[in-house]
């Protein structure tokens, strides 16, 4: 395994078992593998399920330390962000504001994957997030994938329609040199 200043970080932002988020997670990482680039893949599906009064305001959960202790290791994440509600999840804003502040992704370079059954592959949510990560000081990759009409476009850990599997191509590519 590379040593953690070149691997990166795949944060997949649901905590929904199964979820497409999850495999578009797991293709990133794929892709990252195949140019032998190491990863850790983090989902929320295993957070401690009282995480948000165990960890918040000056406490501390020993099962969390394992996410935060994730997070610190990583200087590039990728994360991928379903459409909720016309934004992102709020299990994601909750991992976010559990975690050490302010520097937990100060300075830290993040690409952002939005997925959607809809027309806009959560773009608000994106944005919205974009605005979170702005104030978390973090530097958001300007290519931002907005993965729209996924149930028609992604089937059996792959994608169905060329465009999307080339933007990941080059969203990856982009980021590496980021």
């Amino acid at each position: 395994m590379q040593d953690s200043t070149s691997a990166i970080g795949i944060l997949i932002g649901t905590n929904r078992k199964n979820s497409i988020s999850e495999q578009i997670g797991y293709y990133y990482a794929e892709r990252l593998a195949a140019r032998n680039i190491s990863y850790d893949l983090v989902q929320l599906q295993n957070l401690p399920k009282d995480f948000l009064f165990t960890q918040t305001y000056g406490n501390q959960n020993p099962e969390f330390a394992k996410f935060q202790e994730l997070i610190d290791r990583h200087q590039k994440w990728i994360i991928v962000i379903p459409e909720y509600n016309g934004s992102y999840p709020g299990v994601l804003k909750s991992f976010i504001d559990a975690l050490r502040h302010p520097d937990s992704f100060s300075r830290k370079k993040v690409a952002l994957v939005g997925v959607s059954s809809g027309a806009y592959g959560n773009a608000v949510g994106l944005s919205h997030f974009s605005d979170v990560l702005a104030y978390l000081n973090a530097d958001v990759l300007g290519l931002r994938l907005k993965l729209a009409n996924i149930l028609k476009h992604f089937s059996q850990g792959a994608f169905t329609f060329e465009v999307y599997s080339n933007f990941v191509e080059k969203q990856i590519d982009t980021f590496l040199d980021f």
